[in-house]
């Protein structure tokens, strides 16, 4: 019995290090933009370039939060994720007015051009919910729109994020999409090579292992 409150006390010694140096990983970049509801009231060509403080690479999350109340049944809210190398390489995320909540995701290479890969008329996003994109260099692209993924693992090559555009409007003639609230964009990013301390958790649960086993055969044996 004493052999198990010293493992526990171990597991607790180590888990809570190893959470506390975890918090204050230096790889880890977090950036979070409020865009309010009349830059969304301009068509795509018109839509400035905006470029990110820093360059989210290798392991990267967007999470959207719509908090936009739309003035056109046929407007949208259209947010365009360009890559850091090539500006002619972007993923769209595009969330349409309510009732019907249309959702879509496309992405542009120099390869294929622009691709809808997921498109849904109805229901497609959720005001309660927020939706995610998230990205690793292996994983490739990964979408959930609030209430499922829709898009998996689709591999669109290194893409690393270094500036963003919005807009909504179909036409220059259209009246405006938007006319209030805001979008609430996180970005996230890290590259876990250079955080030393990713497989510190594995490490401790193996140095418990063996030093169960080692109680187990000395205690066996006497």
């Amino acid at each position: 019995m004493k052999y198990f409150f010293t493992i526990i006390l171990l597991v607790g010694i180590f888990s809570s290090t190893a959470f506390a140096q975890e918090t204050n990983n230096p790889s880890l970049i977090i950036d979070t933009i409020e865009i309010p509801s009349d830059e969304f009231n301009r068509v795509v060509r018109d839509a400035p370039l905006i470029t990110l403080n820093d360059v989210h690479a290798v392991s990267w999350q967007v999470t959207i939060d719509n908090n936009l109340l739309y003035a056109n049944p046929n407007g949208n809210a259209v947010l365009r994720l360009y890559d850091n190398e090539n500006l002619d390489e972007f993923i769209e995320v595009g969330m349409g007015s309510q009732p019907n909540n249309k959702f879509w995701i496309a992405v542009q290479t120099p390869k294929e051009g622009y691709i809808v890969v997921h498109s849904d008329l109805d229901r497609g996003w959720y005001p309660q919910a927020k939706s995610i994109i998230s990205f690793t260099d292996r994983a490739g692209l990964t979408v959930n729109n609030g209430a499922r993924i829709v898009v998996t693992n689709l591999d669109i090559g290194q893409f690393a994020i270094g500036s963003y555009s919005v807009s909504g409007m179909e036409g220059s003639s259209d009246p405006p999409a938007v006319n209030s609230g805001s979008m609430i964009i996180e970005f996230l990013s890290g590259d876990p090579a250079k955080n030393k301390l990713a497989f510190f958790p594995f490490y401790v649960a193996a140095g418990i292992g063996v030093l169960v086993g080692v109680l187990f055969l000395t205690k066996k044996r006497t």
